[in-house]
């Protein structure tokens, strides 16, 4: 399902404020060097450029890095402790002072390993030696950078799910869904008859009511829900129709059916392919006409319904198989939403994770804070319930969690990595050792590549570096697998 949000979208449209996000993020994977010394200057900055590819900017003292620091967004600041004017330790508590979000890693002599302890107590990342060993510098900024990211990206979260990437009542900023909210917005002010197609949990009664809201300022009429699939067909009838008094045993007065409580608004079919096919004949007449007579009457009524049916199961396929008929899923399809699953809207896994941990934080309390370690168990996981399941498990990670923080623990035991469910380490005597192997390696292959490409946004080139193959055997191996890249690159 996908979480109710009550506002109305605002003036923005999604696309251009996930740019607009994506921008300020990228814009904001900066480092700025305090230091001193010159030559140490020049050195570090060449060397974290080239072998991080980012921006590295210079200041020569605590005071001209706190005028930067307020005047444009670091992620990184690496600080000598001891300069002229302001120090490094000065620095981090002005730092901590104006809450600014930018993680510290300080740089000292070996006779200062007490002063870069006392760093860390005010809130530095970490500490470095002079001199430092390069490939140390490099692997503690690059996972510095990663983790500054991430925070980054949640902090965004929690402000757009007060403000941007909503649709009516669904939170998202996958293109994909941005395409649905586009359509939603055509048929708002139309009566056609609407198919949303999607797998369990994805949110299709959010969509309807979502295509409901849109069209209130042309038609006022309730929202009215029927599982189809919950009703056995002697009950579906009279549900959809009503009945008169008498009509059979146990009808002991007249009862409007849910069309006719639906009129001048939304009857949602949920499971529509679950309807019995005698009763498929009924519902293609109401459909063409527009009218009925309740069940045991002879009065037609006529109503003025917009019909939204759902499935999770493909129509098109149980047409050719005989199991629903033909002429009834074109009047269905008229306009048909293919509602994408949450394992292919990967961008929407912080954001609606971020949103549950807010809804389902303690009354009185702050809203939970998603450790690192935990949202890459969120992020790599392939959610075979979708959005439902990701609910109920931040659900679960609110009750348990402590401190404030969901930690990974605190998930469902079924959220284990990637390689503990694919490519298990048990041991089958009953198959060859070569194929177990085969399904070890490209387990363990899949998940490498999806890691380093969510790593490097998307970027082969970036991915080929870091996994010392070439472009063209990432490539290969980036089809082989089916993997987008467009879901891991900026939205």
């Amino acid at each position: 399902m996908v979480p109710a949000v009550e506002n109305e979208p605002n003036d923005l449209s999604p696309r251009d404020d996930a740019a607009n996000l994506a921008h300020a993020l990228e814009a904001a994977r900066r480092i700025l060097l305090v230091e001193d010394d010159e030559d140490t200057r020049n050195s570090f900055q060449q060397l974290l450029g080239m072998a991080l590819g980012v921006d590295v900017d210079l200041a020569v003292d605590g005071s001209q890095a706190l005028a930067m620091l307020l005047k444009q967004p670091y992620s990184i600041v690496i600080t000598d402790l001891r300069m002229p004017k302001l120090d490094g330790m000065k620095l981090i508590e002005e730092i901590q002072t104006r809450r600014l979000p930018v993680t510290v890693i300080v740089t000292t002599g070996h006779g200062s390993i007490h002063d870069a302890v006392q760093a860390m107590r005010l809130g530095a990342y970490d500490f470095l030696t002079k001199p430092p060993d390069p490939q140390h510098l490099c692997l503690l900024v690059e996972r510095a950078l990663r983790e500054r990211t991430l925070q980054d990206e949640l902090t965004a979260l929690r402000s757009q799910i007060g403000e941007r990437h909503r649709f009516w009542n669904i939170l998202s900023k996958c293109p994909r869904m941005y395409d649905i909210f586009e359509l939603i917005g055509h048929v708002a002010d139309t009566t056609t008859t609407v198919l949303i197609e999607g797998e369990t949990g994805t949110g299709k009664e959010q969509v309807a009511r979502a295509i409901h809201q849109a069209s209130s300022v042309h038609r006022n009429g309730p929202f009215v829900p029927v599982h189809c699939a919950a009703l056995p067909e002697s009950l579906l009838e009279s549900e959809l129709f009503g009945h008169e008094k008498g009509s059979f045993t146990g009808a002991a007065g007249q009862r409007k059916g849910r069309f006719e409580i639906a009129s001048g608004g939304t009857l949602f079919l949920d499971e529509v392919a679950d309807i019995p096919l005698p009763m498929q004949v009924k519902l293609l007449r109401v459909l063409q006409e527009r009218k009925f007579e309740r069940i045991g009457g002879n009065q037609t009524i006529e109503v003025d319904v917009r019909v939204i049916a759902a499935t999770n199961r493909g129509l098109d396929a149980l047409v050719k198989e005989g199991k629903f008929r033909e002429d009834l899923y074109y009047r269905l399809n008229v306009v048909k939403i293919d509602l994408p699953p949450l394992r292919q809207r990967p961008e929407d896994v912080p954001l609606l994770a971020t949103y549950f941990a807010q809804k389902y934080s303690r009354p009185g309390q702050n809203a939970y804070h998603i450790s690192n370690e935990a949202m890459e168990r969120l992020l790599t996981y392939a959610w075979p319930g979708n959005i439902r399941q990701l609910e109920n498990a931040m659900e679960r990670a609110c009750v348990t969690a402590r401190n404030g923080e969901i930690r990974p623990e605190n998930l469902p035991r079924d959220l284990l990595p990637r390689q503990g469910r694919k490519g298990s380490l048990n041991v089958d005597l009953a198959r060859p050792l070569t194929d177990q192997l085969s399904e070890l390696t490209a387990a363990f292959e899949e998940r490498y590549l999806r890691k380093a490409l969510r790593k490097c946004r998307g970027h082969v080139g970036r991915c080929a570096k870091i996994s010392g193959l070439s472009r063209r055997s990432i490539s290969a191996k980036i089809a082989h697998y089916k993997i987008d890249t467009a879901a891991y690159k900026p939205k």
